[in-house]
């Protein structure tokens, strides 16, 4: 099965890549992050590789299964979907609002070709775990030496 060349964007780098200091910018001088000023959050993610899987952990408190889509493309993992504020009561008064709301996307390349059919996904306690099997052509093989 020949595997699906994609098209480069280099636009979307550029856009990720900003973000991305922009986020760093923002923690190290301890700026309000533009992402949740702007109606926009990002939620963070964790990625591993084992000997046979990419494990991929995505932090995403207080939201439903049904509210969270992910996709696999091309080895770029995509997730996404929105986290709704609960309507303001009449009657109280709010001195600070942190917690980011809002429509999010977050996509990260994976570091090896991956089998995206045989991936599984569990979500518990606000964390969204992706196990996704690497394809046979990435995962490691060892070479028996022989003694002549």
């Amino acid at each position: 099965m020949p595997k699906e060349i994609a098209k480069w964007d280099p636009f979307r780098d550029f856009s990720l890549l900003r973000s991305e200091m922009d986020r760093l910018f923002d923690t190290m001088l301890g700026r309000y992050p533009r992402e949740r000023a702007e109606g926009l959050w990002s939620p963070l993610v964790d990625v591993e590789e084992t000997k046979d899987n990419i494990i991929a952990r995505v932090e995403l408190p207080g939201m439903k299964k049904d509210e969270i889509k992910v996709t696999l493309i091309n080895n770029m993992l995509t997730v996404s979907g929105e986290r709704k504020h609960a309507s303001e009561e009449k009657g109280k008064t709010y001195y600070r609002i942190e917690r980011a709301y809002g429509k999010f996307q977050r996509t990260v390349e994976l570091p090896t070709e991956v089998v995206a059919e045989k991936a599984k996904a569990t979500y518990k306690d606000g964390i969204l775990e992706l196990v996704i099997p690497k394809s046979e052509k990435a995962k490691e093989k060892e070479i028996a030496i022989e003694v002549t």
